[in-house]
């Protein structure tokens, strides 16, 4: 079956998101590592994808700023750096002030049970599994699903796409370099400490406390970042 073939039998939409999930969850988990190039016939027997879904999925993921398009060079898989970190890291909490001020301000007993359930779901879930030093594929879906639960009340769907587009190149960098590190942080009691400012309706209180959780991991990241970019800080 060809690619245009399957464009006229109005398959075309549904292969390309599903080529662009994929795409996204190797990328986001480190499956497909910074700067790698992506060859559309290496990605067809990876997937089982026809071609044109996938430039699809790469177009988007690219417009997300996931992937990297180059003019006569095709794909890769965008860089990591500490500048692109820092702004990455300065732009989640401006746009997290927003979206969780107005969450909270508009949230009903649905949106608080909905948080609750996502924190006690996160909670109960292991960061890493035994003998392996990457982050817990589960931990990770259901972090995401904690944070995306926090803001889920706020009335602006450009804003949550933003936010949800945001999460998941900041999810890359931790992925990426999870392996380098077993960060000693009480992550759960961070969470936690969001969690109840947030359905206790404390605006002044939760803001701090969600950006601090960022720049926390981000300055972890910095200098997990520095020490590879330094041999000197590499152990022999």
């Amino acid at each position: 079956m060809t690619d245009d073939f399957q464009r006229d039998d109005g398959k075309a939409g549904t292969l390309a998101t599903a080529a662009y999930e994929r795409l996204r969850q190797d990328i986001v988990g480190g499956r497909l590592i910074p700067g790698e190039k992506l060859r559309v016939d290496a990605l067809r027997d990876r997937y089982e994808i026809g071609g044109s879904p996938l430039r699809e999925a790469l177009a988007r993921l690219s417009a997300e700023g996931l992937v990297s398009q180059q003019e006569q060079k095709g794909f890769r898989v965008s860089a990591i750096s500490a500048d692109d970190l820092i702004e990455l890291t300065r732009t989640r909490c401006w746009v997290n002030e927003i979206a969780l001020r107005d969450a909270i301000a508009h949230g009903d007993v649905a949106w608080e049970e909905g948080i609750v359930l996502a924190f006690h779901r996160l909670k109960r879930t292991p960061l890493r599994l035994p003998n392996d030093p990457t982050v817990n594929p589960d931990w990770n879906r259901l972090h995401r699903a904690f944070h995306v639960a926090l803001v889920a009340a706020c009335r602006s769907r450009w804003m949550l796409g933003f936010h949800n587009t945001l999460f998941d190149c900041a999810e890359r960098y931790r992925n990426v370099v999870a392996v380098l590190s077993h960060e000693n942080r009480d992550a759960v009691g961070e969470h936690t400490a969001i969690m109840e400012a947030t359905i206790e309706r404390k605006t002044e209180v939760a803001i701090p406390l969600l950006n601090a959780h960022f720049e926390r991991t981000t300055s972890l990241l910095l200098k997990l970042l520095s020490d590879r970019a330094d041999p000197s800080k590499t152990p022999a």
